[in-house]
């Protein structure tokens, strides 16, 4: 198995989005998994040697189902176009997120929506050292990795508690913290990939801290 293996399987699963072609390419199915799985295993342990903090996450606990939630998004297909999975994973922080899509391969972090209590908890920390987050956010090579944070849809006004006059309102009135790498599909099947994804991991790590100090402390 391969990551040309693994995209070729999630293209045919695009076009036969059901539960019969799924049962009857079920090995196909094990085999594309074992391989991702396998692979994050290793990069669980290659990220672990560089950072000392990092929260093992084995690769069998990484990877996400493959299913849709129905139940709370009934009218998606029953399969993602998609196998996505998070490493340094700890509970209620926001993880090192990896996606290999048939539409979107890409590497993010931080927080995307989160509660209105993550939200406050990142405010706040905003508000007493906002100055260390422009500074991570501003650096050269943050930049030309991440570009800006990803766009969301910010609040109109200062969030309740907070002055519209406040130094940092343009990230007070945010909903999302998050950012993210993509890649092309032949940049995964490069032998160079790895080194890119621990390079993303290295630029990332001052953001994601930052941000999962905020929701913690």
């Amino acid at each position: 198995m391969s990551f040309n293996s693994l995209y070729t399987f999630l293209r045919d699963l695009q076009n036969n989005n059901n539960k019969e072609w799924m049962n009857a390419h079920h090995e196909t199915y094990h085999q594309n998994r074992d391989f991702l799985i396998a692979w994050l295993e290793e990069m669980n342990l290659k990220l672990a040697e560089i950072d000392k903090n990092y929260f093992n996450t084995p690769g069998k606990n990484a990877i996400n189902r493959i299913n849709n939630n129905l139940m709370f998004h009934p009218n998606k297909p029953i399969y993602k176009d998609h196998f996505g999975a998070g490493l340094d994973q700890v509970s209620k922080q926001g993880d090192f997120y990896l996606q290999f899509g048939v539409f979107e391969t890409f590497i993010g972090g931080g927080y995307w929506h989160p509660s209105s209590k993550v939200l406050r908890s990142i405010r706040e920390a905003i508000d007493y050292d906002g100055e260390e987050l422009k500074h991570i956010l501003s650096k050269k090579s943050f930049k030309e990795m991440f570009g800006s944070l990803v766009k969301d849809d910010p609040l109109k006004t200062a969030p309740k508690g907070f002055s519209q006059e406040h130094r940092h309102i343009d990230l007070l009135r945010r909903k999302s913290f998050a950012v993210v790498r993509p890649f092309t599909l032949e940049e995964v099947m490069e032998d160079e990939f790895e080194a890119k994804v621990i390079a993303t991991y290295r630029e990332m790590l001052p953001f994601r801290r930052y941000l999962n100090k905020a929701v913690t402390v």
